[in-house]
């Protein structure tokens, strides 16, 4: 089928302009204060620990839960986008994960900080699989890439944010933990302008709503002159999306690859970003040190997914993120292995900087195989994999550390190791999906199944 359909051919070749950009800058926003609530108990951990006397096991715990609510987040929130659209799930996502925030900063027990934590996950997850989902879908095909990289960078900014400000808050006051949270809640100030976006035609076609369909692409390209096809209503979906179409013939493959590289691929990353400052602190550095240490290492991670703008949309995503994780992966153990301040400061931000290259390629490439009626769903399924294994991660590698022999170079082993196999997982099964149209994509993973359906179907299916 191909872009046969004007209205998908219209999205696909068209030029970025002003709706491109306020979608990009709104995404961006949500991915800064997504990304700083994210990374604010691994920063603030340390200073609990002090204050509340919290031990590594229940730093593991509360870690844990935290990704259980992304899984649980990413998973349920992306089959919800496929059936009521992408703009409220990502609208509701942000209220949960600021509400939760605020939550965070007035617990102090193991229990309840690990329940506002699993809160918090859950809306950061639907927000991350049905944010990366709506940008691929509305962004030109030859700019997928560099949307997805812009907005990640834009949003790891909040990283370094809330590092400093912990370093600021908590080296003298460790009761300074609280203020932290702050940061994530502010998100709850991005709803009116996420409101404000129009949903994604794409989805709108699926669901057999054309005249908005079209209605909203023209905002998109305001030169385009749709034709009589154009306005030909496809016929509604007989029935709504079901979770095992993800397994059917023709996307079986790349489903589970995805399931896979999402999985150690996140292990290997959060292991590294979400330990570093509470290892550094146990690891014999003075802790105002420990801190200011992870702080600058986390630097690097803003211009490593910008790395990725020039290259992205011009080799292909695979060979990319090959390359990217074998990379990590030495960086990784050489870290480990590091013992002097400026040692660990290089290979620390090395490492914060192209593993988020490497995340950036990994949120282009995920909804790019996905049928638009499965799309969130296959992204959430992936992403949700993923953080279940964070899930079990950060108690492999409180176990790891404590086990007399093993300690702290073996976690960075063990998470070199997941690099590895993410890369290995891409390298075998991944497939090329740089500056196609999501429908020639679609087509080429669903041909056997495709093929035997009108063509009208298969562009509601679409």
């Amino acid at each position: 089928m191909g872009d046969a359909h004007p209205l998908l051919a219209a999205l696909s070749g068209a030029r970025h302009g002003a709706l491109h950009r306020r979608v990009l800058l709104t995404v961006s926003a949500m991915f800064f204060f997504d990304l700083a609530d994210l990374n604010t108990f691994a920063f603030a951990a340390p200073a609990i620990r002090r204050a509340h006397l919290f031990t590594v096991d229940d730093v593991a715990f509360v870690t844990a839960l935290a990704f259980a609510g992304m899984a649980a987040g990413a998973i349920l929130g992306g089959r919800f986008a496929d059936h009521v659209g992408r703009r409220r799930v990502m609208a509701g996502s942000v209220v949960l994960f600021s509400a939760a925030s605020v939550g965070n900063a007035l617990v102090t027990g193991v229990g309840a900080m690990a329940a506002a934590r699993f809160a918090t996950g859950f809306g950061l997850g639907a927000m991350t699989s049905v944010a990366i989902t709506y940008l691929s879908e509305v962004t030109p095909a030859a700019r997928r890439g560099r949307a997805q990289a812009t907005a990640l960078g834009t949003g790891l900014i909040g990283i370094p944010v809330v590092a400093f400000t912990a370093r600021g808050l908590t080296a003298d006051d460790p009761g300074g933990w609280r203020a932290l949270f702050v940061i994530g809640a502010l998100g709850i100030l991005l709803v009116p302008l996420l409101m404000r976006l129009p949903e994604s035609p794409r989805w709108l076609l699926a669901r057999g709503r054309t005249t908005e369909a079209v209605q909203v692409t023209r905002a998109f390209v305001p030169d385009w002159e749709p034709s009589a096809d154009a306005l030909v209503v496809p016929p509604a979906p007989a029935d709504r999306p079901r979770f095992p179409e993800l397994f059917a013939a023709g996307q079986r493959r790349n489903t589970v690859a995805l399931m896979v590289l999402w999985l150690f691929g996140l292990v290997g990353f959060y292991g590294f970003q979400s330990w570093v400052p509470t290892l550094l602190a146990d690891h014999g550095q003075d802790f105002a040190k420990s801190m200011t240490m992870s702080a600058v290492t986390t630097i690097g991670a803003v211009p490593g997914a910008f790395l990725a703008w020039p290259f992205i949309d011009r080799y292909p995503r695979k060979h990319l993120a090959v390359v990217l994780g074998l990379v990590v992966a030495v960086l990784g153990i050489g870290y480990g292995l590091s013992s002097s301040v400026v040692a660990v400061v290089i290979f620390g931000t090395l490492v914060a900087a192209l593993s988020q290259t490497f995340i950036a390629v990994l949120y282009s490439y995920t909804p790019e195989v996905f049928p638009t009626r499965l799309r969130t769903a296959g992204a959430g399924l992936g992403n949700g994999v993923g953080r279940i294994g964070n899930v079990i991660a950060p108690l492999v590698v409180a176990a790891i550390y404590t086990t007399p022999g093993l300690g702290y170079v073996a976690v960075f082993v063990f998470i070199a190791g997941c690099w590895l196999v993410a890369t290995a997982t891409v390298f075998f099964f991944g497939v090329d999906t740089r500056g196609r149209s999501l429908e020639t994509l679609h087509d080429a993973a669903a041909a056997p199944v495709a093929s035997a359906a009108p063509v009208s179907q298969r562009i509601a299916g679409e």
